[in-house]
C-alpha cells in the first residue's frame, strides 16, 4: 500500500522519501515529528559531547538546571524591567563572584553576566584601553601576553590595539615576569596573563607578573595593570588552592574574566567580567536600562541575550556553595591525576601538567618522548574510531615544532571512563605498533579543535589596509 499522510508510521510519510531542505528556503512545511526527527537524525554524526576532552565547556548538566533552562527560554536578560528577577539573580552573581575574587569590595563593584569569557575578556581590554586614554595616553595602545586563546587576538584587530605576544624561548610554556616587563612601555594598556592556558593547562605566575610590575614601576613610573584571563581557572584555584594568589588579592589587577561554562559548571553562553573597584570601569563604556521604574547600568558587547544561563548559574551557586565546589573540583582534579599516572606508566609519553590543582586546572596535558614509530596525530586519529575527541596541535610561537596533547577533564568524567580511555590509548598504541604507517598524519590531515584560529587577512596585510583607508 502507498504511503500517504494519514500514514501511521513516521518513517513512512511522504515528507521522509526526500533528503533534507539544504541550499534555498524551504517552499513547504512539514509536520513537526517529521522536522524534529530529520534533525534529531542528522545530529548522530556529531561526536559524544561527555568523550570530547578537547572542549573546556560544560557537557553535563543536572536535571533541575534543564528544567530551569527550559522555563527560562523566552526570558531575554537585556529586558530588566520585564524581567526583574532575573536581573536580581544576575546583580546576586556578580557579588558572589567578586567575593570569590577577593574584591575589596563585593558589593559596591561591578561586573556583569556575558555570552562567555570572551566577550568578557574584551570588556576587560576595552575598559583597559579607555583609562589608558583618559590618562592621556596616545597613538596605538599595546598590551603583554603569552600563549592566549584567538579571542585576544581578534580583541587586538577588533580595536585596533597591537597584541604583544611573547615568543616561547628555552623550556618555557607560559609567560614568566621578566618576560613581561620586557615588553612594556608607556603604550601599554595592560599585561593579561591567562590563569589556564588553553596549550598546556598551566597557570600563568599572576603574582611573579604583579610583582615585576611593581619593580618596573618603581624604576620608570610606568603604571601598568594587570587584565586577568581566568577562564578556566577562575572557579577552580578559590576552591582547590585557596592560598594561590592570583586575583584582587593583588592591588594591581584590575579586573577578571572568566568562562561560568567551563568550571563555573553552568550551560553554553555563561560567562563573567568583574573589576576590581566600580572605578576601574571607565563610565564611557556603561549604558543605563529602564529597571523598576529606575535604571540599571550595563556594559555589554550583545544586547539581547538568553537570561536561562545567568538563571542556572545561580541555581549552581547556591546549590553547591563553597563546600559543595570544592568537594566538586577536587573530584575532578582526583581524576586528572588518575589518568595522568596511567599515561605516565604507558612509556612514550612525557607529562607537561598532570592535574596539579596549583599547577593548572583540571587537565593533562602530554608530548611523546623517544621514537615510538608514530605522533600525537597519529594517536588522536586512533582514539577517534572509538568516540574519543582528543586534540593533538603544535605548541605557540617559537615552539610550533613541538607537538602536545591535552585532555581537558570535566564535571562528569570519571575514574571509570579514564580507565577506558587509557585501555583505548593502549590498543591504539599496540594497532599502531602492529601496522605502521608509512607516512604519519599531519595537523591538517587530522583536523582537531584547539581553540586557536587563522586570520584570513594576516596582520601586516591588515594594518596597511587600515593606514590606506585612514589616509584616503
Amino acid at each position: 500500500m502507498a504511503a500517504n499522510q494519514e500514514s501511521e508510521d513516521l518513517f513512512a510519510m511522504p515528507a521522509l522519501d526526500r533528503t533534507a531542505p539544504k541550499r534555498g528556503f524551504p517552499a513547504h512545511e512539514l509536520i513537526p515529528d517529521v522536522a524534529y526527527e530529520i534533525v534529531h537524525d542528522e545530529l548522530m554524526l556529531d561526536g559524544v559531547s561527555r568523550m570530547n576532552l578537547a572542549t573546556f565547556c560544560t557537557t553535563w548538566v543536572d536535571s533541575k538546571v534543564l528544567l530551569l533552562m527550559a522555563e527560562s527560554i523566552d526570558k531575554n536578560i537585556v529586558d530588566k524591567d520585564e524581567y526583574p528577577q532575573t536581573a536580581e539573580l544576575e546583580r546576586r552573581c556578580v557579588r558572589m563572584v567578586a567575593d570569590l575574587w577577593h574584591s575589596p569590595d563585593p558589593s559596591a563593584t561591578l561586573g556583569t553576566s556575558t555570552t562567555g569569557s570572551s566577550e568578557a575578556a574584551m570588556l576587560g581590554g576595552l575598559a583597559a584601553k579607555f583609562r589608558w586614554r583618559k590618562r592621556g595616553g596616545t597613538g596605538t595602545p599595546n598590551f603583554v601576553c603569552g600563549p592566549v586563546q584567538v579571542c585576544w587576538e581578534k580583541f587586538a584587530r577588533y580595536f585596533d590595539v597591537e597584541i604583544r605576544q611573547i615568543p616561547l624561548r628555552g623550556d618555557r610554556l607560559t609567560m614568566h615576569p621578566d618576560d613581561a616587563v620586557a615588553h612594556c612601555d608607556d603604550h601599554t594598556i595592560m599585561v593579561v596573563p591567562t590563569f589556564g592556558q588553553t596549550f598546556t593547562g598551566l597557570f600563568e605566575d599572576v603574582a611573579g607578573i604583579s610583582k615585576a610590575l611593581d619593580q618596573l614601576q618603581a624604576v620608570s613610573g610606568l603604571d601598568i595593570p594587570i587584565h586577568v584571563d581566568a577562564a578556566s581557572g577562575g572557579f577552580l584555584a578559590p576552591f582547590t588552592a585557596p592560598d594561590l594568589i592570583w586575583d584582587f588579592r593583588l592591588p594591581r589587577v584590575k579586573s577578571i574574566n572568566a568562562s561560568g561554562h567551563k568550571t563555573g559548571l553552568a550551560p553554553l553562553g555563561s560567562g563573567w567580567a568583574i573589576w576590581r573597584e566600580a572605578s576601574d570601569l571607565p563610565e564611557e563604556l556603561i549604558f543605563n536600562v529602564d529597571y523598576l521604574g529606575g535604571s540599571m547600568p550595563t556594559f555589554n558587547l550583545n544586547f539581547s541575550r538568553p537570561g536561562g544561563q545567568v538563571i542556572a548559574q545561580y541555581y549552581d551557586f547556591i546549590r553547591l556553595g563553597r563546600t559543595g565546589y570544592t568537594r566538586l573540583q577536587s573530584a575532578i582534579y582526583h581524576v586528572a591525576q588518575y589518568l595522568s599516572d596511567g599515561l605516565r606508566r604507558l612509556g612514550p609519553f612525557e607529562m607537561i601538567h598532570g592535574g596539579n590543582p596549583h599547577n593548572g586546572i583540571t587537565a593533562v596535558s602530554w608530548r611523546l618522548h623517544g621514537e615510538p614509530g608514530f605522533n600525537l596525530y597519529d594517536l588522536s586519529d586512533r582514539l577517534r574510531t572509538r568516540g574519543w575527541l582528543i586534540a593533538a596541535y603544535p605548541l605557540s610561537a617559537d615552539r610550533e615544532n613541538e607537538t602536545v596533547m591535552r585532555a581537558v577533564i570535566r564535571h562528569g568524567f570519571t575514574h571509570d571512563m579514564a580507565d577506558l580511555l587509557l585501555a583505548d590509548i593502549v590498543r591504539s598504541i599496540e594497532q599502531l605498533a602492529k601496522h605502521p604507517l608509512s607516512t604519519s598524519l599531519t595537523r591538517a590531515e587530522a583536523g582537531g579543535f584547539t581553540h586557536s584560529a587563522t586570520a584570513v587577512v594576516p596582520t601586516e596585510r591588515a594594518t596597511k589596509g587600515a593606514a590606506t583607508q585612514a589616509k584616503s
